[in-house]
């Protein structure tokens, strides 16, 4: 009755209803509300302003890609029409460009054969700097800068994927904008075209207004919310469950705010996208007029009813919304649109993730739990601090970013990308738990699918069960040896059986691989002395193990007999001199005495013993790679190659992921089974 009692005195205090306007303006519920939907709609206002430059910043590149594009083609189209004046015609041209006169933009075209700068309005290219002539030394950058971009247009022509940027779009001091491009002669690329220019900066932002709006009204509302919670204060089950009531309507407010500021600014957001594609195709068209002249003066024609493949991203893929008569597409342009707000309103949805658990932590009493209890316990908080943060920087964040990794499709070829724009949901843990291919049909019948999961899951469990067991086994054994009673030369003992402990592991993972070695491996040699056939250790599935093993096993006996050794001497001389009173034999005492006693110290160190050779990576990865063709990988080693050999980072942070859950629950399962700490604990 007294405990029931002192939880309702709790209840009672903590649930009191705030008394007078200072207690509601500073209630937890409503400041948590204020805090909650002040960060959502703030951090939504920081997408949305990066958006709308994002947008201004891309159509602007976009203009000037689409003139140089054009310009481009006509480099080609005179180049292949009269090489040997290709230098005073596109001369000509480019001083009837726009922006020419003032300054405003400048224009170099380059071969690469040759390395020759064949016209410029650089106001540098004067005089005895005046094209056509060969770069100079200190204008490699440009040439360099060409073979770049040829050796970028041929990888994709090679692979047949957009991997690398044919388009080169750079920041210079003084707000310039340098961009790009290659131009071709038929299929060949011959050299680049590049114009400089002062690109004004743009700082858009959201509806500040309706943001503060928002936020104030929301507040004023969780106050008033809280007033007439606390009118009721009398009756005990409103009184009890307040603060689920109130974080009901701090939600409702939160999901309200967030709602209709996304709404406004998806709104101000497509009109500006839309309005900024018409100014975009108004510039196609003055370029495909202005380029079409300048090109049949010099005596090339610019094809006018040509799709449209001047509108064009950093690695030259067509966006399709502007056709060749420089018309917006309505169904193209509506795409583009739903895929931009997609995009953002992801990010918004995850602002008003953070904003829920803000308001769960004030409005729900947490933020004053956590208050009281750092104020009680405020000197050890500050002993740890350093400590949390250090964890919270250098393991927390990584875990948390990988675990949010594993539910994209980042690739190398995706990953400039953000991250929110290559979430993928759950399909990487399908595509990995989900294929139960273990066995395939050939011509030669069903064979082993090596690169399935649960073959390398099946590996794996093998070769942890086979090197523990070995491990302990040795382990135990040598620590029995070295504790017997007697034993002279003890200390030299220890020192020679924990070398392989005491050496790096890689060191030891490439020894054992060169004795190995089917031909020069000091185990073959030794195997022909007395008449035997070498062995192809690493062609057969089962050899290729037994080498893995093999150098494991040398590996981690000494820790185990190290553990165990410091156990046994740990165990009271008494309990033995009791047993062999009672006539207890040496195997009765290893049974009831020993093993009992050198349980709570073996059983965490099975445990993590176990962790390790689960993610044994070295000796894998050195001795046998994996051999043959994949039999032998481990998943961390399987889990590596998809990261860094495929280049399926997505994918391999989901493979990680699985590996630390299958670690997890068997630590918990191993510990709650054997009991091992409640043995400690007694």
């Amino acid at each position: 009755m007294s405990i029931v009692a002192g939880n309702t005195a709790y209840l009672d205090r903590k649930e009191e209803a705030p008394r007078g306007i200072r207690g509601l303006l500073f209630h937890p519920a409503a400041f948590g509300v204020l805090l909650a939907v002040a960060l959502t709609i703030s951090l939504g206002h920081w997408f949305v302003g990066q958006a709308k430059t994002e947008i201004t910043t891309d159509q602007w590149n976009r203009g000037v890609i689409v003139e140089l594009m054009a310009l481009a083609d006509a480099a080609g189209a005179i180049e292949t029409a009269d090489k040997k004046s290709a230098s005073e015609k596109l001369t000509t041209m480019l001083k009837g460009l726009p922006g020419t006169d003032d300054g405003a933009a400048t224009y170099r075209v380059l071969r690469l054969s040759g390395a020759r700068l064949l016209a410029s309005t650089q106001p540098n290219d004067v005089d005895d700097m005046a094209p056509p002539r060969r770069l100079s030394r200190d204008e490699k950058w440009l040439f360099d800068l060409g073979q770049s971009l040829r050796a970028s247009v041929q990888t994709q022509r090679d692979e047949g994927i957009y991997r690398r940027r044919q388009i080169e779009v750079e920041e210079l001091d003084g707000g310039l904008v340098r961009v790009s491009l290659p131009y071709f002669v038929g299929e060949k690329v011959t050299g680049i075209v590049q114009s400089e220019r002062r690109r004004t900066a743009v700082a858009a932002t959201g509806n500040r207004l309706l943001a503060a709006g928002l936020v104030i009204g929301a507040y004023l509302l969780a106050i008033g919310a809280l007033a007439a919670v606390g009118r009721e204060r009398r009756d005990k089950d409103v009184t009890r469950h307040k603060p689920w009531a109130l974080f009901a309507v701090g939600l409702v407010l939160l999901t309200l705010s967030a709602a209709v500021y996304s709404r406004s600014e998806m709104g101000d957001l497509t009109a500006a996208y839309t309005s900024l594609t018409g100014q975009l195709a108004g510039e196609f068209s003055s370029v495909k007029d202005r380029l079409g002249y300048l090109a049949g003066q010099a005596g090339v024609s610019l094809d006018p009813t040509m799709e449209n493949r001047w509108d064009v991203d950093l690695f030259r893929r067509p966006f399709g919304v502007i056709d060749g008569d420089g018309n917006v597409k309505g169904a193209a342009l509506a795409d583009k649109v739903s895929e931009m707000t997609d995009r953002l309103g992801s990010a918004l949805r995850w602002n008003w993730g953070v904003g829920l658990i803000i308001l769960v932590f004030f409005a729900l009493g947490y933020a004053r739990r956590l208050r009281r209890t750092v104020q009680e316990h405020r000197s050890a908080y500050f002993y740890v601090m350093p400590a949390m943060l250090g964890m919270m920087v250098l393991a927390f964040f990584p875990f948390g970013y990988g675990i949010l990794l594993s539910f994209s499709g980042q690739t190398v070829l995706n990953v400039s990308e953000p991250l929110a724009d290559l979430m993928v949901g759950f399909q990487n843990y399908v595509s990995i738990l989900g294929d139960f291919s273990l066995f395939e049909s050939t011509a030669e019948g069903a064979v082993i699918n090596y690169q399935n999961f649960y073959w390398t899951l099946f590996i794996t469990v093998c070769w942890t069960m086979t090197n523990v067991a070995f491990g302990v086994t040795v382990g135990v054994l040598l620590a029995l040896t070295l504790n017997t009673k007697g034993l002279k030369y003890t200390n030299i003992y220890r020192v020679l059986l924990i070398l392989p402990w005491a050496i790096p592991n890689y060191i030891t993972a490439l020894i054992w691989k060169g004795m190995f070695h089917q031909q020069f491996g000091v185990i073959n040699q030794g195997i022909q002395m007395f008449g035997g056939e070498p062995i192809a250790w690493f062609d057969g599935v089962f050899s290729a193990f037994m080498t893995g093993l093999i150098t494991n096993g040398w590996l981690s006996f000494p820790f185990m007999m190290v553990i165990t050794l410091g156990a046994l001497q740990s165990i009271p001389a008494d309990l033995y001199e009791a047993a062999t009173i009672d006539g207890a034999t040496r195997w009765q005492q290893f049974r009831h005495v020993t093993l009992p006693s050198l349980k709570p110290t073996l059983i965490p160190a099975i445990i993590i013993s176990v962790v390790w050779t689960f993610n044994m990576f070295n000796v894998i990865y050195l001795v046998s790679g994996g051999s043959p063709a994949g039999a032998n990988e481990i998943l961390i080693t399987k889990s590596y190659k998809i990261a860094f050999e495929e280049y399926r980072y997505g994918y391999a942070a989901a493979y990680s992921v699985v590996i630390f859950f299958i670690l997890m629950f068997y630590g918990v399962f191993q510990t709650r089974m054997t009991k091992a700490t409640e043995a400690a604990n007694a």
